[in-house]
């Protein structure tokens, strides 16, 4: 059962219909920053990362999610007693749904004027981790990082009381690594093209 979800977005297509639709389902929402503000802006509960870790954002926004009650609550293993013994002493809660999708790094090197500052400011760090984490815990984590799959999830969510299918969370794990390998080619690709100064 979805009980949680984090929304992290660079691109927000279609986010707000789903974040609304999943609070209309009681599923409570974590989020950062841009798509926070959009989110509350809609009229929809949502908790700051920051309020919930208790750690602001810093570093001009680079360091947002990378903190134990974020990958606590979504690499344990809700079937391991002692995950549950960890998670419970911490007081870390649990994120059973992950949504997003990361910098726009191909977009920004494809533009004429990029600067190579530019270039490595968008590259995510935070967004990989949360989706390569989310992935590795597919039995327990839903993690979505394509807007194309919002509605049928919502379908499938709605046709099985909140949750969905074991293959289901696989596939959308298995679409997520492909993504992040995909990504990370675009950057090595990108950096050994260039000459550092």
């Amino acid at each position: 059962m979805i009980k949680r979800a984090l929304i992290s977005v660079s691109n927000k297509r279609g986010v707000v219909d789903f974040a609304r639709t999943l609070s209309a389902m009681g599923i409570e929402i974590l989020s950062t920053g841009g798509t926070a503000k959009i989110l509350r802006e809609a009229g929809i509960p949502v908790i700051e990362v920051s309020d919930y870790t208790g750690f602001p954002e810093m570093l001009d926004g680079r360091l947002k999610t990378l903190h134990p009650k974020i990958h606590g609550g979504l690499l344990s293993r809700r079937s391991n007693p002692k995950d549950m013994e960890d998670m419970e002493e911490q007081g870390i809660k649990l994120i059973d749904m992950v949504v997003v999708n990361l910098y726009p790094f191909e977009e920004t090197i494809s533009k004429q004027t990029v600067t190579f500052e530019e270039a490595i400011e968008n590259i995510d760090i935070g967004g990989p981790a949360m989706l390569r984490a989310a992935s590795k815990n597919f039995q327990d984590v839903a993690v979505v990082v394509d807007p194309d799959d919002y509605s049928s999830i919502i379908a499938e969510m709605k046709s099985s009381r909140g949750d969905l299918s074991r293959e289901r969370k696989f596939n959308l794990a298995r679409k997520v690594f492909a993504h992040t390998a995909r990504y990370d080619a675009v950057i090595a690709e990108y950096l050994n093209k260039v000459k550092y100064h």
